[in-house]
């Protein structure tokens, strides 16, 4: 077991349950940020450029999935619900994302398609927010992309029903099998309720973490074909 949870594993009471006493230790799990200082004479004017070199930098220094962001998106009520997903495209216009269609999130984007992008690299002690609006990508750039999936990955958009209740792990293994022998040397099509979202935001929002937790913020807003630079307290 790693030492860090050994540390703060709760204590056990007389009955082997953990003591209430224990979850105080939680307030002890803090560390301070020595994050260079981010300030608006240096950022970039346009917030894609800004989020490209954030990316590069993550890229080089964050080990696994640099590229992995908490996707928050709401229904037509207004219930909120979020996931992590992983960014697969970006350009001047906007983040793409690839997903079932028949899952819930894109149920939930389809109805409303206002939603939140959060990467987070503790690293790096930064972190983007990203609001915008989704919609789907062209077919053809679907296509594309799905062609440069692993075969076993392709396979497994097929198989599965996103987000729909299954019996159990063996029947979504069967049916793995069953695609297997159906697309057996062919070239794997990619399936109709699969594709990608494109977000274009109208909002960027910049995170340094600094000392005493008087972190950075630089926050981008879209004012018709340009954008306004703010900083925002802490």
């Amino acid at each position: 077991m790693n030492r860090f949870f050994k540390r703060w594993m709760p204590a056990k009471d007389e009955v082997g349950k953990p003591a209430r006493t224990a979850r105080r230790a939680l307030n002890m799990l803090r560390r301070e940020y020595y994050g260079e200082p981010l300030v608006e004479s240096e950022v970039c004017s346009d917030p894609m450029d800004q989020f490209s070199n954030w990316f590069d930098e993550a890229v080089k220094h964050v080990r696994d999935d640099p590229n992995a962001m908490l996707l928050a998106t709401a229904d037509k009520h207004g219930r909120p619900s979020s996931r992590t997903v992983l960014l697969k495209e970006f350009d001047e216009t906007g983040l793409v994302f690839y997903t079932n269609y028949e899952s819930r999130k894109a149920r939930q984007i389809l109805e409303n398609p206002n939603i939140c992008l959060t990467f987070y690299w503790p690293d790096l002690l930064r972190q983007v927010h990203i609001e915008g609006t989704a919609e789907k990508v062209p077919e053809s750039q679907s296509d594309a992309y799905f062609r440069t999936r692993p075969p076993a990955t392709q396979v497994g958009a097929w198989t599965s029903i996103q987000s729909t209740p299954i019996p159990s792990r063996e029947v979504l293994n069967q049916k793995f099998k069953e695609m297997e022998q159906k697309f057996d040397q062919q070239e794997i099509p990619r399936p109709p309720h699969w594709g990608g979202f494109k977000v274009t935001p109208h909002r960027f929002e910049f995170w340094q973490g600094r000392l005493n937790r008087l972190h950075d913020r630089i926050q981008y807003t879209r004012h018709q074909s340009s954008w306004k630079i703010e900083r925002l307290s802490p």
